[in-house]
């Protein structure tokens, strides 16, 4: 049986007998974790073991979106607390190879307390640059208020997480910093010019396309397709994502349930999928929505099985050689403890 092009989710901090069969007969190439996942180190272990087991795959994909701020999915008292990217951009105004510096350390100390878990995947660096008036969505969340920042800064923490033996994900292309609403609850409208977009939006993406994995914006860029938003606008993937950006890594979707998108589930994987997106995200685990975008999601092959194979291939099989203790006190001392544990 062929590998689904899916990424799924579950409901609990175990597998249910009804997820295990279900996941076993849609065999998706990955998975993906959220807080409801989460109880403790060896509850998360287990859990990931089980996945893996479900699809006999043992390098099958655990995803995570382990960013630091608002979004972190795992936390105290089990896991230290990550600031959210813009910290990083705020330090030490002066002093550009100290932001990076720390940028990558932290994501390197993101890569070690995943790898310990067995998640291999984090939808990290968010690449997208706000301007003002945009919704707070991507905030803080952005490292910096400038193309150059969130370039620099998201290169360097991808580094780190690809030092740790974890993936990162570029997102969410081909840019969501310009959007005036939450596309979990509605769909954004992007009315800027293509020159604009070019310039501004797409910048960091195109600096970062050698990257294993992306996952695309819920948003309509009038300029470039005024009817659908980029995750199922094949003007947006092919136009933009791929050529004008240069993206040739494995796409995957944002999340399927999110309000931005319309249509029942089989009908919104059809269509991003035949926009051009490799890979379907569907994450919150309710077995309904699942059965359905199963419905409408396609066999993992061609040049998207080329892209999965060419993403799995950038782990590295022995991390960076790394001193945690050491990792830790340094990146304490830069902010001054603020994010200790």
């Amino acid at each position: 049986m062929s590998v689904s092009a899916c990424i799924l989710g579950c409901s609990g901090t175990r597998l249910t007998g009804e997820e295990r069969a279900f996941f076993a007969d849609a065999d998706p190439w990955g998975f993906i974790l959220f807080k409801r996942n989460v109880e403790s180190p060896d509850q998360v272990r287990a859990l990931v073991d089980e996945l893996r087991a479900c699809v006999g795959r043992a390098d099958a994909p655990v995803l995570i979106d382990q960013e630091g701020g608002r979004v972190q999915r795992l936390g105290p008292p089990h896991w230290r607390p990550y600031p959210p990217g813009r910290a990083y951009g705020d330090l030490a105004a002066n002093d550009p190879l100290l932001r990076r510096e720390i940028a990558r350390l932290g994501a390197r100390l993101l890569a070690h307390d995943l790898a310990e878990l067995g998640i291999n995947v984090d939808c990290v660096p968010v690449l997208d640059v706000p301007v003002p008036g945009a919704h707070d969505i991507i905030g803080d969340r952005a490292y910096g208020r400038t193309v150059e920042e969130v370039a620099l800064l998201g290169r360097a923490a991808a580094e780190g997480l690809i030092a740790g033996g974890v993936l990162p994900v570029i997102k969410h292309i081909p840019g969501h910093g310009r959007a005036r609403a939450d596309s979990h609850l509605e769909l954004p409208l992007v009315e800027a010019s293509y020159e604009e977009l070019d310039g501004w939006d797409f910048e960091p993406f195109r600096v970062l396309s050698d990257m294993p994995m992306a996952m695309s914006a819920h948003v309509v860029y009038t300029a470039v397709d005024a009817k659908r938003p980029a995750t199922t606008s094949r003007k947006a993937v092919g136009q933009v994502i791929r050529r004008a950006i240069g993206f040739d890594g494995l796409l995957m979707t944002d999340d399927l349930s999110m309000k931005a998108l319309s249509g029942d589930f089989a009908e919104r994987a059809r269509a991003s999928h035949a926009a051009g997106c490799d890979v379907i995200l569907h994450c919150n685990g309710d077995m309904s929505e699942m059965k359905a975008v199963m419905a409408g999601t396609r066999a993992l092959a061609g040049q998207a099985a080329r892209r999965a194979r060419a993403a799995l291939a950038r782990l590295a099989r022995v991390p960076e050689p790394f001193d945690a203790a050491e990792a830790r006190a340094r990146f304490d001392a830069a902010f001054e403890g603020k994010w200790a544990a």
